[in-house]
């Protein structure tokens, strides 16, 4: 064959090419072997020892004894012990999660507490808030907004405005006051704040129909489902963090905790065309307006006669501008 001589000269330099790489490869890997291992990106210089310590992590005891709103939980039984147990781990190593309800908590439970206390609610109910919406004003796929995650419906039938001007479900300290009044008609009906706690989440109508059907009185003796299950206990696992960060690992300084600024009320009792127009002529910004305001939710304010005016918050720090 003519062309025998040419496929015997490829063979070769294949099996030429083929023994220099796995050549190189072999003396490159006994060199690698022979070295220290090294843990760092830049691959300069090994971590020192400090870093090489096995990765620890720790667990929490339970409490002795813990109670809701004046309420004992019944931690003797094994049941309740591990639910508590569960939710306090699984709050105390989401670390960013909780670090963050930290921060915003020093800033809003001081302003809901006193709104509490005037209807009458135990203060362990601000913790219901923190888990809802962590202290911001989300929105829910359902639609449940603000930090009391209130449907459309039942906040207009506790008092508050809402339409495409105005949404005071956004109103961390009027929404406060709305979810009160909610906290109050279930106490009446069920005349236990646990109950009231669990009702919150799965609604009146939906706690009252499973303690009729089981047959129990206690939302501890319940069997619910999934999420109302775990709400109570998320609670519970929140207040045990939020009033002792240290004994879970949370030392946050003074200085790194959030702080209301010092705002100014002003009164509007006229319609504004463009608040874009309006946060200039008092200094601040459109966005400092929105910030401090965020049931204003779009771009110009109605004063009806039926909303007697509306009351603006304003940060008395100007941002943006020259004094």
């Amino acid at each position: 064959m003519k062309n025998q001589p040419l496929i015997y000269l490829l063979l070769f330099v294949i099996l030429f090419l083929g023994g220099f790489i796995f050549y190189q490869n072999s003396n490159f890997l006994k060199k690698r072997q022979s070295q220290e291992p090294y843990f760092s990106s830049s691959f300069e210089e090994p971590l020192s020892p400090e870093y090489r310590q096995p990765f620890q992590v720790y667990t929490f005891d339970t409490p002795d004894s813990l109670s809701f709103a004046g309420e004992a939980v019944p931690l003797h039984e094994e049941d309740v012990r591990e639910r508590l147990d569960r939710e306090v781990h699984v709050n105390a190593y989401w670390h960013s999660s909780t670090i963050f309800l930290i921060k915003r908590a020093n800033r809003w439970l001081p302003q809901i507490e006193p709104i509490l206390k005037k209807y009458g609610i135990p203060q362990d109910f601000k913790y219901l808030t923190v888990i809802e919406s962590g202290l911001q004003n989300v929105v829910s796929p359902k639609g449940a907004t603000g930090f009391w995650q209130l449907m459309k419906g039942t906040a207009k039938d506790l008092g508050l405005e809402v339409n495409k001007e105005v949404d005071e479900r956004y109103n961390a300290l009027k929404s406060t006051e709305a979810a009160c009044k909610y906290l109050l008609q279930a106490y009446e009906k069920f005349g236990n704040w646990t109950a009231v706690a669990a009702s919150y989440n799965m609604g009146m109508r939906g706690f009252s129909r499973s303690v009729k059907q089981q047959k129990v009185t206690s939302y501890y003796d319940l069997l619910l489902n999934h999420e109302t299950a775990r709400y109570v206990f998320r609670i519970l696992a929140i207040k045990a963090i939020l009033e002792n960060p240290k004994k879970y690992g949370y030392d946050l300084p003074d200085n790194q905790l959030y702080k209301q600024p010092p705002l100014k009320e002003i009164k509007v009792n006229k319609s504004i065309s463009k608040l874009v127009d309006f946060s200039l002529e008092q200094g601040i910004t459109y966005k400092d307006l929105k910030l401090y305001n965020p049931w204003l939710r779009a771009k110009k304010l109605t004063v009806s006669k039926r909303s007697k005016g509306y009351t603006l918050l304003i940060p008395e720090k100007r941002r943006g501008f020259s004094d």
